[in-house]
């Protein structure tokens, strides 16, 4: 049987748990990895996630901010969350999956948005963002991430040209100013190197969204969008990857949606 997994910032897991079991039941993904659950651990909708065949979860939870989930029809073990730059936030969960191909281990990540003002002296957001990913690139390049190993979650940047709506007015907005697509791109090509499973499916060539602002009443018509949310894993794992897919209806699913939609990256069977 071929094996999917999606990634979606939810943006209030309580608030919105009626489209996430929607989506469960649309989609069926093996795992789903959640960011901003905006919950602690004792209030994650455990039993009505597990109801909907996902007994298995990983909850990092934060009151009313960040927090990020791993849910699973497989079991989960060797659950373990990260903290960085010394701030202590629900920004990362990781757990070992194993779906009869052989130990995956999955790791969720939220990373900083970065405020308003793209310069690090001026906004200590910016230069929080600027230093978890720093950090992130110290981690990756250690030996133990070099072979079964998948990174997911709302990356908070749009590295590419083709993943905003428009290249030359975003350059010096927070997600895609040049010195935070450097520091993605070093992530992706440095240490042991990775593969964006999106575009490893959808070229380049191709405009490609997963995020759309409230502020725009018309998200659709005015499709001015912006490619966030990622699915990252090392070589061998990609080497299974059969497809991707980013699930632009779910915008729409509700008078209250997420901000983000789910986005699907599905492996074949050995």
């Amino acid at each position: 049987m071929p094996l999917s997994l999606a990634t979606w910032n939810i943006n209030s897991v309580r608030l919105r748990l009626p489209i996430v079991l929607d989506f469960l039941r649309q989609y069926g993904p093996d795992i789903l990895c959640l960011q901003e659950i905006k919950c602690r651990n004792d209030q994650f909708p455990a039993r009505q996630l597990a109801e909907a065949g996902y007994p298995h979860q990983a909850v990092h939870g934060q009151k009313g901010y960040h927090g990020v989930a791993i849910l699973s029809r497989a079991p989960l073990t060797e659950i373990a969350s990260r903290t960085f730059c010394g701030i202590e936030e629900s920004r990362h969960v990781s757990a070992i999956v194993d779906f009869g191909r052989g130990p995956l281990t999955v790791h969720n990540f939220y990373i900083p948005a970065g405020g308003d003002e793209p310069d690090p002296e001026i906004n200590r957001k910016f230069r929080h963002k600027l230093d978890f990913l720093a950090e992130l690139g110290a981690w990756f390049a250690e030996p133990g991430f070099a072979s079964g190993q998948l990174i997911c979650g709302d990356f908070n940047i749009a590295p590419h040209e083709n993943d905003v709506w428009s290249h030359k007015q975003l350059l010096k907005v927070v997600s895609h100013t040049p010195v935070e697509t450097a520091a993605l791109d070093g992530l992706l090509t440095g240490g042991h190197g990775w593969v964006d499973l999106v575009r490893r499916h959808i070229p380049h060539e191709h405009k490609l969204y997963s995020w759309w602002s409230y502020r725009n009443r018309d998200w659709q018509a005015s499709d001015r969008g912006r490619r966030l949310d990622h699915i990252w894993s090392t070589s061998d794992i990609a080497a299974r990857s059969s497809g991707a897919e980013i699930i632009r209806p779910a915008r729409g699913w509700s008078d209250k949606p997420s901000d983000h939609v789910p986005v699907l990256v599905r492996f074949a069977p050995r």
